[in-house]
């Protein structure tokens, strides 16, 4: 199960990176952002659960990047990137 978890939050990110990355979606769209952040969640979940502190750092830290710029987008604060 825990493998299913770790896949699925790894597509979420993906599918943001790869449809930017091909200019389907903007880093300051609302379903870039969202992907980003829940993938990130899961992950960070997932890492801290398994106790491995790195992917833990690494996947907060991007949670929160993602949460702020998603936040910053829905009060109309400017262009919010990741």
């Amino acid at each position: 199960m825990g493998q299913v978890v770790q896949v699925s939050g790894a597509i979420l990110i993906l599918i943001a990176f790869s449809l930017s990355q091909f200019r389907v979606w903007g880093q300051d769209e609302y379903p870039y952002l969202v992907l980003n952040l829940a993938g990130a969640a899961i992950l960070g979940v997932d890492a801290f659960i398994e106790e491995q502190w790195g992917f833990v750092l690494l996947e907060t830290v991007w949670a929160a990047v993602s949460l702020w710029a998603l936040t910053s987008k829905a009060l109309g604060r400017g262009k919010a990137t990741t």
